[in-house]
């Protein structure tokens, strides 16, 4: 990726980002600088995330989600997955590269069919409390854009 955000070691990567988390934030920003806002979530999503061993489970949704916000399927970006009306689940394995800290995340179940057995590529980095997640996606349209998501520990 572009950016990586690696400053946990790769080897401690594993064991560091094991837990319960709770989404903070989630931005997507183009190569220029400019922010993009995801149609589906929003700009300030509600999320959960877990990671136990090599197992992991993710949720998403829309903060102000209504009934009108049960849109169909929208078209997954780029090493993303695609969410319905303002919501995403997913859960699968994962396994760290110990050389660069870059994890591969294969969804095993999903809201959307179209998901399953993809497998996507994060950077993590943990902080104390803190887990950063970014990745380089694409908006609807096709637009490349690197999203960013912090954590907080909750468990």
């Amino acid at each position: 990726m572009s950016t990586p955000v690696s400053s946990t070691s790769p080897e401690s990567l594993s064991t560091a980002m094991q837990g319960i988390w709770w989404l903070v934030s989630r931005e997507d920003y183009t190569k220029d600088g400019q922010r993009r806002t995801d149609p589906v979530l929003g700009s300030d999503p509600i999320g959960i995330l877990s990671y136990a061993k090599d197992r992991f489970s993710a949720q998403f949704m829309k903060r102000d989600r209504t009934e009108a916000s049960g849109q169909p399927v929208f078209g997954a970006g780029q090493n993303n997955t695609s969410a319905v009306g303002g919501y995403d689940a997913y859960f699968g394995t994962y396994v760290v590269d110990k050389r660069t800290g870059t994890v591969a995340h294969t969804l095993v179940g999903s809201i959307t069919a179209a998901n399953i057995g993809m497998t996507v590529y994060r950077d993590l980095k943990v902080e104390n409390n803190r887990l950063t997640i970014q990745l380089e996606t694409s908006t609807p349209e096709g637009e490349g854009v690197v999203r960013t998501l912090v954590w907080e520990r909750i468990s």
